[in-house]
């Protein structure tokens, strides 16, 4: 299972990821034993992840689809994997396996962690490579060059990356990871420093974005996909199923329309689907909602409204363009968008 996902985080008073990861890395020269090589690997994702969602967008961006294939499991799993239910048979078609589990054995057969996504798979053996998501993407940007589109954004500039490592670091820490240590938090005392935590981080953000566009100024780089993929699921899920609740996000002014900024360009909202969201956290966290009764709501057409950050800067790709169509066969399903209504 997923560890970030699997819910039994919460009988402690205060929720702790394990982030003991396969940390093996696929490099360029090939030094770290997995070269980059066009068609050797699979990216292994599930739409309904947070953390997945960021290896979606940034393969997205820098056009990696054709080098690197992708897997999909479904929205929910049990306590032993992740699943390619969506795929004929319940198989993943090119690695032929049912359960994830199956390409963590075949690395491990004793392996004794989460099974999670999302997770680089070596298609010749079958053995997962690594599932480090942070330095995944990283090596997507850094590693993969020779492969990117013509025009790929840099989402990791070398002169920004102190900085950047120390955003990203905070956002990971008090928002991608601080709604979980909200949601799982076993104490009310751990809850409450939880939420505060929380809520001074995404007020931290508010002022921080109200004159800049992107986190790190004029164009998107790697630290807004990863406070993208949390945002874009706080009203759906985090506000009411992990108790986030001081305020939505549609109540953030500045916040709010920085992630509609995001949803509408390219390589971002195309890749979101909403009711895989819901359906994952909804029925697999069965101790924070045992009915697992899916909500309805809330009506996500407002992720299209005008946003008017364009103010603030005209390139948010630099000296890139934005990626071309999705990918064909990757495509969310036009009524799986927001409000059901096809995404841009």
């Amino acid at each position: 299972m997923s560890e970030e996902n699997s819910g039994s985080g919460y009988v402690e008073a205060e929720y702790k990821r394990d982030s003991n990861y396969i940390e093996d890395r696929i490099t360029a020269d090939g030094s770290s034993g997995w070269p980059v090589e066009p068609g050797r690997y699979r990216l292994v994702v599930a739409r309904a992840c947070p953390w997945a969602n960021r290896a979606v967008i940034v393969r997205r961006l820098l056009g990696l689809e054709p080098v690197i294939s992708m897997g999909m499991c479904g929205p929910t799993h049990d306590e032993r994997s992740w699943t390619f239910d969506l795929d004929p048979g319940g198989r993943d078609p090119v690695l032929g396996y049912e359960r994830l589990q199956e390409a963590f054995f075949a690395r491990d057969p004793e392996y004794p962690r989460g099974i999670t996504v999302p997770a680089m798979v070596d298609i010749p053996s079958g053995a997962v490579v690594t599932n480090d998501f942070a330095q995944m993407t990283l090596d997507f940007s850094t590693e993969w060059t020779a492969y990117h589109r013509e025009g790929a954004p840099d989402l990791y500039p070398e002169h920004l990356r102190d900085e950047m490592d120390e955003v990203m670091e905070r956002v990971y820490t008090e928002v991608n990871n601080g709604v979980y240590r909200c949601g799982f938090a076993g104490t009310q005392d751990a809850y409450d420093k939880a939420y505060q935590r929380l809520f001074a981080a995404l007020d931290w953000l508010e002022e921080r974005l109200e004159h800049r566009r992107f986190l790190m100024g004029g164009q998107i780089t790697e630290a807004d996909v990863r406070l993208f993929t949390t945002l874009a699921r706080f009203d759906a899920v985090y506000h009411g199923h992990f108790k986030c609740n001081r305020q939505k996000l549609a109540e953030m002014p500045v916040l709010w329309a920085y992630a509609r900024d995001l949803f509408q360009l390219p390589g971002f909202g195309d890749t979101i689907d909403f009711p895989q969201i819901k359906e994952h956290y909804y029925v697999v966290h069965t101790d924070i909602n045992p009915t697992q009764v899916i909500p309805s709501g809330p009506d996500t057409s407002n992720w299209l409204l005008p946003h008017g950050r364009e103010q603030l800067s005209d390139r948010p790709f630099g000296d890139g363009t934005p990626p071309g169509p999705v990918f064909p066969g990757e495509e969310v399903p036009a009524d799986h968008g927001p409000g059901g209504v096809p995404h841009r």
